[in-house]
């Protein structure tokens, strides 16, 4: 299939990847979209890895208030002073406040959770499931489980600037990572919203600090 700039041009608007990269992909999924952007995904999350050990002890503090009734303040972190200063750095860490502003998590990623709250939350689910098979209740489990983490965890929400509802903010910081060519850590945040009950509602995260 031939491959269009038009179609290549979408492909670098939507992902902020290189155009000779927007056209390899979209050559080796046959003009596929969706197989193009997963593609470039793969190789993004590949890059990430590659340099999530790296060091990150530049970035931002940056702040966000939403209609005078949500604030948001994050710790966004990279390699260099450099990359800190882009406007690309920079405009990620407005949508990550953004939205946390939007889905208030509690935690950055799954990993941040007590095995104590975690080990609740199993228990919560066993009891709510009857006459059902071990490796079925299990099953039933690990699904709420996910669905708990998805709710919960910045890292496994879904972008709330994602028409297709599939991106998740770690696929999001893997993009930029891929695109920055350093590593790129969420540090921490806190989430103020007004009349909010600061006894029930955790609003902040400092677990990889």
């Amino acid at each position: 299939m031939s491959i269009s700039a038009g179609m290549v041009k979408e492909m670098r608007e939507k992902t902020g990847v290189g155009m000779m990269e927007c056209k390899k992909a979209l050559t080796e999924s046959g003009g596929d979209f969706d197989k193009a952007l997963e593609i470039l995904r793969k190789k993004g999350l590949a890059t990430a890895s590659k340099k999530s050990t790296r060091k990150a002890s530049e970035g931002i503090i940056y702040s966000y208030i939403h209609m005078d009734k949500i604030g948001v303040m994050i710790e966004l972190n990279c390699e260099t002073d450099f990359v800190a200063k882009t406007y690309e750095f920079k405009a990620l860490a407005k949508d990550v406040a953004m939205q946390i502003a939007a889905s208030s998590p509690q935690y950055i990623s799954p990993d941040d959770i007590s095995a104590d709250v975690v080990a609740k939350e199993k228990e919560i689910y066993r009891a709510q499931i009857q006459n059902k098979p071990a490796n079925v209740i299990d099953k039933i489990v690990e699904g709420k489980l996910e669905k708990f983490f998805s709710d919960t965890c910045l890292m496994k929400q879904v972008f709330v600037k994602d028409s297709d509802g599939k991106m998740t903010i770690n696929d999001l910081l893997v993009e930029k990572i891929a695109k920055l060519g350093e590593n790129i850590v969420i540090r921490r945040f806190a989430r103020y919203q007004v009349g909010e009950n600061q006894d029930s509602a955790p609003s902040s995260c400092e677990a990889c600090s």
